[in-house]
């Protein structure tokens, strides 16, 4: 795919669609089913809605009825039942909740469960016949991405919508600028830098009685086995919006990072990585979580040579710092509003055909590979992760595996609470029986006990 069809994907394809035809009798009801009921599953659901409502402004008789809800911990299911009025005996718990939700009547499925678990029940999904709405990132290690692409082409062999939770891709600024570039009014990203700097979200300590498994997926965005690492759960965003304007992927990555502050989990306070596009391009990404420190915020810049591109911004020429007019055929409104509106619109054949299934797995392989240099200190190559079976970052797999969680309890990772990989020395998923050393009283703050 040459760049030109590649920033297609993600404008040209999303300009709006012919008008709709004003519905006649009985709506559309689209049967919904969830897997993962915490806040951001709770949040799409409310978004679908949202979506619909605008999709019937339009003229378009368009109902959302929720039917199904699975979460490992089976209450979260309950809550969504009673929000959305459905039989609590369609609430489903544990690991293999989600393959009940598969064989329900449902439509769409929506993926809001910690990374690990999503190439697995997405796979499930399009093999169930089911449209996919698949929260980001979707994947941490190399058999996860691959997996994830799999399904995506499955689906759109089956004529399946995937719709990705990579929101600025249907922000009406962003595609805007990512139009510019494909029609050639933007010179192309000669380079840029990526950012999301702030705080860790939450932690959640391990209470009395909690199995492993209950710890883990409770804890789940402090452990890089299920969240992949927050380069991976977080800043994902901010690379995908670098590859979509550049319209390829890096060839490989090097960067650094460390472990300073966090006290629960096993993952990095901060990551700086060197994504080298090729041809000279190369894109700086910057992530942190890390209280107190200013210097914090969300974005991206780039660079061509004749404008500097503040993404979801301006395109602001050098020289005369004018900033370019940019006209587009784009929705306006919340951009996780929007998505969900591309997605039932995909659906409908009324707007764009949507799978962002492969586009997703592979800016969440970008941030694995760059998780895995600055683990490792070692630079690692996107073919290493993708096409490279002799490589051993191929099957290099994060443990405990989605489906073991599946068999009931589970082991807690090599890299325990409170210890985490060291740069120079092989990341313990490549050598197992290495002793744990790096606990984190040595590197947690002056006086604060762990």
């Amino acid at each position: 795919m040459n760049r030109r069809d590649f920033l297609k994907v993600g404008a040209a394809a999303a300009v709006s669609a012919p008008a709709i035809v004003r519905a006649e009798g009985a709506p559309r009801v689209f049967k919904v089913g969830i897997v993962g009921c915490g806040g951001r599953g709770n949040g799409a659901l409310g978004d679908i809605h949202k979506a619909a409502e605008m999709l019937c402004k339009e003229g378009c008789n368009v109902q959302i009825k929720v039917v199904a809800a699975a979460d490992f911990f089976v209450e979260k299911a309950k809550k969504v039942a009673q929000r959305f009025g459905f039989d609590e005996k369609f609430a489903f718990g544990g690991a293999c909740g989600y393959k009940q939700v598969m064989a329900s009547d449902a439509d769409i499925v929506i993926l809001t469960t910690p990374l690990a678990f999503r190439p697995v029940h997405t796979m499930a999904a399009v093999q169930a016949g089911k449209h996919v709405f698949a929260e980001k990132g979707v994947a941490v290690d190399g058999p996860g991405v691959r997996l994830m692409i799999a399904a995506s082409k499955l689906a759109r062999e089956k004529g399946l919508t995937i719709v990705a939770g990579t929101q600025r891709r249907h922000s009406r600024a962003y595609r805007l600028i990512a139009y510019a570039l494909q029609k050639g009014i933007v010179s192309p990203i000669i380079g840029g830098n990526v950012y999301w700097n702030g705080a860790v979200p939450w932690v959640r300590p391990r209470e009395k009685g909690m199995s492993n498994a209950e710890y883990l997926c409770n804890n789940w965005l402090n452990f890089t086995e299920l969240s992949g690492d927050h380069i991976c759960e977080q800043h994902v965003h901010n690379i995908d919006i670098a590859n979509w304007y550049i319209g390829r992927y890096p060839k490989s990555a090097l960067g650094f990072g460390a472990r300073m502050r966090r006290v629960s989990g096993n993952q990095y306070d901060f990551f700086s990585i060197d994504f080298d596009y090729g041809e000279g391009v190369h894109i700086h990404s910057m992530c942190r979580q890390i209280d107190g420190c200013s210097g914090g915020g969300v974005g991206e810049v780039f660079r061509t040579k004749d404008s500097v591109i503040s993404a979801g911004h301006a395109v602001r020429m050098l020289g005369t710092n004018k900033k370019l007019e940019l006209s587009g055929d784009f929705k306006e409104g919340s951009p996780t509003t929007i998505e969900h509106w591309d997605l039932l619109r995909s659906i409908m054949k009324i707007g764009p055909y949507f799978n962002e299934g492969e586009q997703v797995a592979m800016s969440t392989a970008c941030a694995i590979i760059g998780r895995i240099s600055c683990y490792t200190g070692q630079i690692v190559s996107m073919a290493s992760l993708i096409s490279d079976e002799n490589s051993k970052y191929y099957n290099m797999e994060c443990l405990p595996r989605a489906t073991d969680f599946e068999k009931g309890e589970v082991p807690m990772p090599a890299n325990g609470d409170n210890e985490w990989s060291l740069p120079g020395r092989p990341w313990r998923g490549l050598q197992k029986g290495t002793p744990a050393t790096n606990k984190a009283t040595q590197g947690a703050p002056l006086g604060y006990r762990v």
